[in-house]
């Protein structure tokens, strides 16, 4: 069965998600990248957009403008490491319940996921275009002097993903249990 999240997201929504489910998502999703998150962290600057409950995309999008409206042409994820430094405080400040990215986060962001009942998701790499066709439409986009990638762009999107889940509510990291298990392969192969 298809599991499909809708925004805003409540604790009961992702509290049964475990690491390697596949959702799926509807609603909102802001995009923020590392300009984004330090804007936020650091600077304690707030987006227009309510963030509770909701899904932050590690991207930088490319867009379009048609008819005055801006289009998203591709979208896909950015490596979610580049965060850890802020992602805990952010999720804190904003009440984010899912992050979405590529590649894996570090202990910070788990201990966040665990403490605010967030999860960390992974959106495959190289399907930017396919990601453009499940956003309905681009509801707005600040931060524009961080340049297009940086931007904080606000989307309505429809089943977006795959989305991996690679950090559950309990702390469990699909990332960090993968590299023991190769190295554990590793010392059986000597």
């Amino acid at each position: 069965m298809k599991k499909i999240l809708t925004t805003p997201i409540s604790n009961e929504d992702i509290l049964d998600l475990r690491i390697g489910d596949v959702v799926y998502l509807n609603g909102t999703i802001v995009t923020a990248r590392d300009s984004g998150h330090k804007r936020r962290v650091l600077e304690g600057i707030i987006p227009s957009t309510d963030l509770k409950g909701g899904a932050v995309f590690h991207a930088g999008p490319i867009t379009k403008t048609v008819d005055g409206r801006l289009e998203i042409v591709a979208i896909g994820p950015t490596t979610s490491m580049r965060m850890e430094k802020y992602q805990a405080e952010f999720i804190s400040l904003t009440g984010v319940k899912m992050i979405i990215g590529k590649g894996g986060m570090g202990q910070k962001t788990t201990n966040a996921c665990i403490k605010e009942k967030a999860v960390h998701c992974v959106f495959p790499g190289g399907c930017a275009v396919v990601g453009a066709t499940e956003v309905e439409e681009v509801v707005s986009a600040e931060w524009l002097d961080l340049g297009m990638p940086e931007a904080f762009y606000t989307l309505k999107v429809k089943e977006f993903g795959p989305l991996i889940v690679s950090i559950d509510t309990l702390g469990n990291n699909l990332y960090e249990n993968n590299k023991e298990i190769f190295n554990q392969r590793k010392t059986l192969i000597k």
